[in-house]
């Protein structure tokens, strides 16, 4: 049985085709994934903004998977980017990675760990079994 998430987009809002601007999640187990950095699996941070971004979203994949869910049962994500960067070299990054529409936030920060551009959590649900 999978958990079927629904997409919220009133017609006098804008559509975008990268995002959704609400989810309804069912009731039951729901995951939250704490902040992912650009960081791989021995610890090193990749070098800029778009390597930073696809590793910070392949980890966030990474818990997902480890939970039992999947980026399809993800109702938000939230993207804290250093001030000062290129949200549009984010956005195309993501795209490499990321291919589910959800709600989405995108924050801008100061720099919080040296080095660090990208940093992102996760709201999902974990489907019935």
């Amino acid at each position: 049985m999978t958990t079927q998430l629904t997409s919220v987009d009133p017609d006098s809002i804008p559509r975008s085709p990268a995002f959704t601007q609400g989810m309804i999640i069912p009731a039951g187990p729901t995951l939250y994934v704490g902040g992912q950095n650009g960081i791989d699996s021995s610890g090193a941070l990749l070098e800029g903004l778009g390597a930073q971004t696809e590793q910070a979203l392949r980890n966030v994949l990474a818990v997902l998977a480890e939970a039992g869910t999947g980026p399809e049962h993800v109702a938000k994500l939230t993207i804290y980017l250093t001030t000062g960067v290129d949200p549009n070299e984010a956005y195309a990054a993501s795209a490499a990675v990321w291919r589910h529409r959800t709600a989405v936030t995108v924050i801008a920060v100061p720099e919080a760990r040296p080095g660090v551009l990208v940093e992102i959590e996760a709201v999902a649900a974990i489907p019935a079994s």
